[in-house]
């Protein structure tokens, strides 16, 4: 879309070859005292509404590549794990 390279660097352990998409990762919500406050201040108007997810999960699409402990996987991604894993 935008033709910007974008690498992915994570442990291979961190690589679940069962779901089918990211779409099935379930995505952990952080507290929201993580972005409404600083060193224990309140630095956010009270009553706003905050979404911290911990992660969050990146198109495919937009993926040059990932690089883990194991090597680089590259597209086909489903194939190109699964051999990190042998």
């Amino acid at each position: 879309e935008n033709n910007v390279p974008f690498y992915v660097a994570a442990p291979l352990s961190t690589v679940d070859l069962s779901l089918y998409s990211g779409d099935e990762i379930p995505i952990e919500s952080r507290a929201a005292e993580e972005v409404t406050h600083f060193r224990g201040e309140r630095v956010a108007p009270d009553g706003v509404s905050v979404a911290n997810p911990a992660f969050d999960v990146t198109p495919h699409r937009y993926i040059s590549a990932i690089i883990t402990d194991a090597g680089v996987a590259r597209e086909p991604y489903d194939t190109n794990l699964r051999a990190l894993f042998e």
